[in-house]
């Protein structure tokens, strides 16, 4: 409805507004209002132009009060505009709007989508894991289920949806997540969602977890190309900071993210302020500390490993990573899969997996536990050494020494 300033009381009229007579109406110059006989405080405003729109005046206790209801025709016939005007009149005089509030519109997944991000995931959440889950909204889900209202949204939908990922069962199971979650969280943010969650009894896919790690003659090639892209065209910076991700098995952006503040020479720590699992410290051994006391310092930037990005830092190594693999002959080797060959490593020295997935910040048992099969495979190798060498004294096959 649209509110103006009313003016005085409208005058009892002798105009019965129907069609007939309201196609009649004309104005003059200047936009007249024609009131109706039968129904006092209803009347039709004409402009110059033709455009003709209903309208209510009445006084209640809180004055006089006028609103519009709808244009002729486009809008409202005749008899609907007397019915509607009858209600607002008699809401004036009890004291009420005009017209009731329109309802708001029933909030759709994008909606919940939107608050989600704003109100849980970028207040929790790493920068690298806010764009993944815009990126899984953005590409999958809101595609799909973007303009349905919650309420409307079944199982079938989220099936539906995590079956269209099939091919890519990481990411379907991702998006489900994602799903389930903003549903879970709804009720709390008031939305209404029919008191279910459409990802319940959707099963998720089977993952093959990813397993590929650094073998000792690997190591060797990837250190001497290290080695000739240092004394070659490519920054000091992206290469030390490779190696630190090689020593210290943490993950990309915490080795990216370093500012010299964060390094503790008195107490021997990296301080990682951003990790995935929140704040932690990491050990600076002699090896990590000589590579950072090979680099230059740019005053005016407080990274460890500056760059040319908006924020000044390095950002993205893919590409240097790449070309150095290329070179050194390692396929399909993530810098993620440095990680997982710093903790294979440990495993191979004899670390325990609590002592590993303390350094590499695991906050969950299980989350270091995908790697106690190569545990058992150290054990196997272990028990293979020991038995052969009791076997070389107790067993009388010839295989003994002499």
């Amino acid at each position: 409805s649209e509110f103006r300033h009313p003016g005085p009381m409208p005058r009892r009229a002798e105009l019965k507004l129907s069609k007939r007579t309201i196609d009649a109406l004309a104005a003059d110059g200047r936009d007249a209002v024609f009131w109706d006989r039968d129904l006092p405080g209803f009347g039709i405003r004409v402009y110059p132009s033709g455009r003709k729109v209903y309208l209510v005046q009445a006084r209640g206790p809180k004055g006089s009060k006028r609103a519009t209801l709808g244009r002729h025709g486009k809008d409202l016939a005749p008899e609907q505009a007397r019915k509607k005007a009858a209600v607002a009149i008699d809401r004036i005089k009890r004291g009420e709007a005009p017209l009731p509030a329109k309802p708001k519109p029933e909030p759709t997944v994008a909606d919940l989508a939107e608050h989600y991000m704003r109100a849980h995931v970028e207040v929790n959440c790493q920068s690298a894991t806010v764009k993944d889950y815009r990126r899984s909204l953005d590409l999958h889900i809101l595609p799909v289920l973007g303009e349905m209202t919650l309420a409307s949204v079944e199982r079938k939908h989220a099936a539906d949806l995590h079956y269209r990922l099939r091919d890519t069962p990481t990411r379907a199971n991702a998006a489900l997540k994602i799903l389930s979650h903003m549903f879970t969280l709804a009720p709390g943010w008031g939305f209404e969602t029919g008191g279910r969650n459409p990802c319940r009894f959707v099963r998720g896919y089977r993952e093959r977890k990813r397993e590929r790690f650094l073998t000792r003659d690997e190591y060797r090639r990837l250190g001497d190309v290290l080695d000739e892209a240092e004394r070659g065209r490519m920054s000091v910076y992206t290469v030390a900071a490779i190696r630190v991700l090689m020593l210290t098995g943490c993950r990309r952006n915490e080795v990216l993210e370093l500012k010299w503040d964060d390094v503790d020479r008195t107490t021997g720590e990296l301080r990682i302020r951003h990790a995935k699992t929140g704040p932690r410290l990491v050990p600076l051994t002699p090896a990590v500390a000589r590579i950072l006391d090979a680099l230059p310092r740019i005053d005016s930037k407080p990274w460890v490993f500056p760059g040319r990005g908006a924020d000044g830092r390095l950002v993205n190594i893919n590409a240097q990573w790449q070309a150095l693999c290329a070179r050194a002959g390692l396929e399909d080797v993530r810098i993620h899969d440095l990680r997982h060959s710093y903790a294979s490593r440990a495993l191979a020295l004899g670390e325990s997996l609590t002592t590993i997935g303390g350094l590499l910040g695991h906050t969950k048992v299980r989350t270091t536990a995908r790697y106690a099969h190569l545990a058992r495979d150290t054990e196997i190798e272990a028990s293979a050494k020991i038995g052969a060498s009791i076997g070389a004294h107790v067993l009388h096959d010839g295989t003994g020494p002499a």
